[in-house]
């Protein structure tokens, strides 16, 4: 991809809960703790998903050295429920965080938020050479009643937190190589299951139940068919993101994967991809849990803050959504940024 540089990265996380004590009270079963392997999940207090954008959208936009001039685009991509009905938190967090008046829009494609942010933002720069940067940010906070973190969705541990990255067309700390997205519109109802459509949400369950969904859909066709279709869309965006940037998977040092559990990540990543997980943000990632639409730039903006990722280095951020949908990009850093030297 030509001249498109990620200026800064940011995130904020809350407090976390260690998974013994979950538990101990009851509220993860022991079973998904021994086969997530996870070890603690961010959790939130009285912060909203937005405000947690908000937070790591300022420190993103601090570390760049963007003013309120140099954003021509803020995208703020989530999960989960953002706190109000009918409401544009993408506006919220501009007003927050950025304090202009560029188009500011909400990216609704769950999991693979982010990452679909970052291609529509990098299209928008690219078309019109006067337009200088975009803000991109992610907020989710999974929380009772609508969502059961432990439980809506088994081997994977949902965690609350904000994330953002700065994408620019003038310099950076790492350069854009290739961002490749597939698609798979014949598993959307993976996430739907045989519910008739309501009129309201939580119409049918009063919590999301992503088990339920996905056994009603695997009765119709067969695990086999979905096992076969998602497999061919991940391996075509993987490999799709590594040709467009010139490069063979053994020529990638770091990994930054989705945030699930152990078993999951080593079916559908660890293993397929025959990937050490200490080139991956797994050590990491068991501590933090699944951000919604957030994972692949907290997982970066970890590799380069905790030094694991140095000038020359490249890494592959690696993220799928319900949909379904697959993204993959190529980072290659240019230099270890001063903002990480100094964390």
């Amino acid at each position: 991809m030509d001249d498109l540089y990620l200026a800064a990265t940011g995130s904020w996380l809350p407090p976390r809960v260690l998974i013994e004590d979950a538990v101990a009270d009851g509220r993860c079963p022991a079973p998904l703790a021994r086969t997530t392997g996870m070890a603690s999940v961010a959790v939130a207090g009285e912060e909203s998903a937005p405000d947690m954008a908000v937070r790591a959208a300022r420190q993103a936009l601090e570390r760049s050295g963007a003013g309120p001039s140099d954003i021509d685009l803020v995208l703020h991509a989530s999960f989960f429920h953002q706190g109000h009905d009918l409401w544009a938190p993408a506006s919220y967090v501009q007003r927050a965080a950025v304090g202009n008046h560029c188009p500011a829009m909400e990216v609704r494609q769950v999991s693979n938020g982010g990452m679909a942010a970052l291609e529509l933002a990098s299209a928008y720069l690219a078309v019109a050479p006067a337009r200088t940067a975009a803000l991109i940010t992610t907020g989710d906070k999974f929380c009772p009643p609508g969502f059961d973190r432990w439980r809506s969705d088994p081997g994977t541990v949902y965690a609350d937190g904000g994330t953002a990255l700065v994408l620019s067309r003038r310099e950076g700390f790492a350069r854009l190589r290739s961002l490749v997205t597939v698609s798979a519109p014949e598993l959307e109802g993976m996430h739907r299951g045989d519910d008739p459509f309501g009129p309201a949400p939580f119409s049918h369950r009063p919590q999301v139940d992503l088990d339920a969904c996905k056994r009603a859909f695997l009765a119709e066709t067969g695990s086999s068919y979905a096992v076969a279709r998602v497999g061919a869309a991940q391996d075509a965006a993987v490999k799709g993101a590594l040709a467009a940037a010139g490069l063979e998977l053994g020529d990638i040092d770091r990994f930054a994967l989705p945030h699930l559990g152990r078993r999951r990540l080593q079916a559908g990543y660890l293993g397929r991809f025959d990937l050490d997980p200490e080139r991956t943000t797994w050590p990491w990632s068991r501590g933090v849990g699944h951000l919604g639409a957030g994972d692949p730039i907290a997982g970066l903006d970890h590799l380069v803050v905790s030094g694991a990722l140095d000038a020359g280095d490249t890494c592959l951020l690696v993220s799928v959504g319900a949909g379904f949908s697959w993204s993959c990009a190529v980072i290659e850093l240019l230099r270890r940024p001063v903002w990480a030297e100094r964390t």
